[in-house]
């Protein structure tokens, strides 16, 4: 029978697999695709340091590689099991599936088995990819470059409203990790504040100007985390904060930027950097620019990149994260479309 993806997703959109817990949805996807007479890998990707890294867990995680047995793919479909936290399972009304990961990006690993069912008995040499920890440091990514399979062309699949994204922005992340001198908060002149420290240069790192590409638009920074001090009467000893900048070209002067401008008030450290990326328009498919990051800069040895995929990625990461069943069927015919255009 047909792969129905609507069912699909609600399968995949049930099983949690929020970043470091993607273990289940890899066993159910390797049991799936195995059903379906694929030959099926799991690649293994390890867990970060607990200590070090919030959220992180103490399972099984892999990548799932599929393709027909002896076949080298010149075509891959490929995007991440992992979701954001916090869970939370389907359902659904007459226009919408709703959950998370529906529209990123189980949605869309439910559109390229489909899609791919299709390729198959088309005799496109078809892979699949599916991989674990997008959401965070694309570590599945970096593994499964290590294993390249020889395809010529690499469809990833992220929410792009089923337009071909001719460019997406890079990401490089920073934190901030400022040190200081307990005291008693009534005599502050016996200590010295790690808070006012990274005030003072999260301030300054603000007013800093980022580069603009005029087709793509600019770049963007967000401080997503601040914690630190140990109490209100008490003189902070450390304090640190972490940014995301999106790019829209090389991450050099921006570094150089914050390193000059938080001067020693703070260690700086840049623990992700991801490239800006561009990519080419295929026949008369709709266009857009991705603002956001994906797997693509991780992925340099699978072949030449599109992004492609259904739902709005301003649903992504929300409580209201659905994706539309109409879109979501249209996109199975798009990646069919794309696939047999580039391998023809």
């Amino acid at each position: 029978m047909p792969v129905d993806p609507i069912q699909l997703t609600r399968q995949l959109v049930d099983i949690e697999s929020t970043t470091y817990h993607e273990g289940p949805a890899g066993v159910f996807l390797h049991q799936y695709l195995e059903n379906e007479r694929y030959a099926v890998e799991r690649m293994p990707v390890s867990q970060p340091d607990r200590i070090l890294t919030p959220g992180a867990g103490d399972g099984e995680r892999f990548n799932v590689y599929a393709a027909l047995p002896g076949v080298t793919p010149d075509v891959v479909l490929s995007t991440h099991m992992d979701t954001v936290p916090p869970f939370f399972g389907s359902k659904e009304d007459d226009e919408f599936l709703y959950g998370r990961g529906s529209c990123d990006a189980k949605g869309i690993i439910a559109a390229q088995v489909a899609a791919a069912d299709r390729l198959r008995e088309a005799g496109v040499k078809v892979g699949l990819l599916f991989l674990v920890g997008e959401e965070r440091d694309s570590a599945g990514a970096k593994e499964a470059n290590l294993h390249p399979r020889g395809s010529k062309f690499l469809i990833n699949g992220e929410p792009t409203d089923n337009r071909l994204a001719l460019a997406s922005k890079g990401a490089l992340r920073v934190e901030l990790r400022a040190k200081g001198r307990m005291a008693h908060s009534a005599y502050p002149e016996l200590g010295e504040s790690a808070i006012d420290k990274l005030i003072e240069a999260l301030h300054d790192v603000l007013a800093m100007p980022l580069p603009v590409e005029p087709e793509i638009g600019p770049s963007t920074l967000n401080i997503g985390l601040i914690e630190g001090g140990r109490a209100p009467n008490v003189i902070a000893d450390k304090a640190e904060a972490h940014i995301l900048i999106r790019l829209v070209g090389p991450s050099e002067e921006i570094r150089q930027s914050i390193l000059k401008t938080v001067g020693d008030r703070a260690e700086v450290s840049f623990s992700l950097d991801l490239p800006f990326v561009r990519m080419r328009k295929v026949g008369d498919l709709p266009t857009m620019v991705a603002k956001f990051t994906t797997d693509i800069p991780s992925l340099t040895e699978w072949g030449e990149p599109f992004l492609l995929g259904p739902g709005s990625i301003h649903v992504a990461h929300t409580p209201d994260e659905k994706i539309a069943k109409k879109e979501l069927l249209e996109a199975v015919d798009l990646y069919y479309n794309l696939a047999t255009s580039l391998v023809g």
